[in-house]
């Protein structure tokens, strides 16, 4: 029961963010309020790690699942893309090496945070 309740609580800040994505005329996705909210309610210490660890980590634990129809619509639309390849590959590796550069960027600067801290 205890998972229900947690995965209640996660469905809670996915539908204020529907609803802010509804209200909003910002071309944010809801899924992006959703977590911005639980972060921010994490963070405010209105709800506890504990009362979304173990459901949090069973649908981070299914996340590459989600993945498949995504993959599954590219190969069907193999056609249209044949026609555009050369474009579409260069934005992926663009954007790819931008995510891992930022990301590796942002990782070294909370290391060197909590080490900071520590000392």
């Amino acid at each position: 029961m205890r998972y229900v309740f947690q995965f209640l609580r996660i469905l809670a800040f996915c539908f204020l963010g529907e609803a802010l994505h509804a209200l909003l005329p910002l071309p944010v996705p809801a899924s992006i309020y959703g977590l911005a909210l639980l972060l921010a309610a994490l963070r405010a210490g209105l709800v506890r790690l504990e009362q979304v660890r173990e459901a949090a980590g069973f649908l981070i634990a299914v996340f590459p699942l989600l993945f498949v129809p995504g993959a599954a619509g590219v190969m069907e639309l193999g056609a249209l893309l044949a026609d555009i390849w050369m474009p579409a590959l260069l934005a992926l590796l663009l954007v790819t090496v931008l995510v891992m550069g930022i990301s590796g960027r942002i990782t070294q600067a909370v290391i060197r945070r909590k080490e900071a801290r520590h000392e």
